[in-house]
């Protein structure tokens, strides 16, 4: 399992980190595009609809989203997009962690499948709008999230259970503790501060998600972070409620050893938009 999920990653990173350097975006726009559509697809089948409606959710969220490429509209700046979207995700996750599985399950299907495929193309303009900021401003914004998800990770392994006992969603994902988290905003903090270090060593150009914080005013960086990583935090615990509402373990096994699309972007999809509204408002 694990070599599968090494060579799973590794031939990731071979597609997606050209795309991602690449003076023009559209190889990026193009790959990111195809990635969405497949987590639209694992979403449909989540949520109960039949193949066809899920290729059909795969085929409307692509076309939608090259569809706003193509008509240049995702040029202009879109924070009143950023404040609806990041508010749902806020309002959603407040519902879902107070009302738990069971609450989930009595959504209505059709409702539950447009706002996912809505958010879906949401989260994919963002990451789209990061990369034309720049690369150095969209890796520091993907390194967010992989840094909570890792640290997160190691620390509710090495320490989780040992200081708080009570678990952080048990209804939900069993497996996250307090620790987790405080491990998880530890981490961001301390990569945001060498991301920053780096940056004015070298003489690079003040462009990643941390210095656009951080213009603003210190506090409004630190507090951001905490705010970003909590989402983070709660994109995971969301798309395992969806799961566990579907009665499943993996949104699907379109990446060896992962599992599915979703099951690698689901701390993304909070972040992303929340990161753009923090960034442009």
């Amino acid at each position: 399992m694990l070599q599968q999920r090494i060579i799973t990653a590794l031939l990731l990173l071979a597609i997606l980190v050209p795309a991602m350097v690449h003076p023009n975006p559209l190889g990026f726009v193009a790959v990111t595009g195809v990635l969405i559509a497949a987590g639209a697809w694992e979403w449909a089948r989540l949520n109960g609809l039949g193949q066809r409606w899920a290729l059909a959710s795969g085929l409307l969220c692509a076309a939608s989203c090259f569809s706003l490429w193509f008509s240049d509209g995702l040029l202009r700046p879109m924070p009143l997009f950023w404040l609806v979207l990041g508010a749902f995700w806020v309002l959603l996750s407040g519902w879902l962690l107070v009302a738990g599985v069971p609450a989930w399950g009595k959504v209505p299907q059709g409702l539950r499948w447009l706002g996912g495929v809505l958010a879906l193309c949401g989260a994919w303009m963002a990451l789209v709008q990061a990369r034309l900021v720049g690369v150095n401003f969209l890796f520091s914004l993907l390194a967010l999230v992989w840094v909570a998800d890792i640290c997160a990770y190691v620390a509710g392994r090495l320490l989780g259970g040992r200081f708080i006992t009570q678990k952080l969603a048990p209804s939900m994902s069993p497996g996250k503790t307090w620790e987790g988290v405080i491990g998880a905003l530890l981490g961001v903090v301390g990569c945001s501060y060498l991301w920053r270090w780096v940056e004015s060593t070298n003489g690079w150009p003040a462009t990643s998600l941390y210095d656009h914080l951080y213009l603003v005013s210190p506090h409004f960086l630190w507090v951001s972070l905490v705010f970003l990583t909590t989402m983070s935090v709660v994109g995971d615990l969301m798309e395992s409620l969806f799961k566990r509402s579907a009665g499943v373990k993996d949104s699907s096994g379109l990446l060896p050893g992962h599992g599915g699309v979703l099951d690698r972007v689901d701390a993304l999809l909070p972040v992303l938009p929340l990161a753009m509204l923090l960034c442009t408002a």
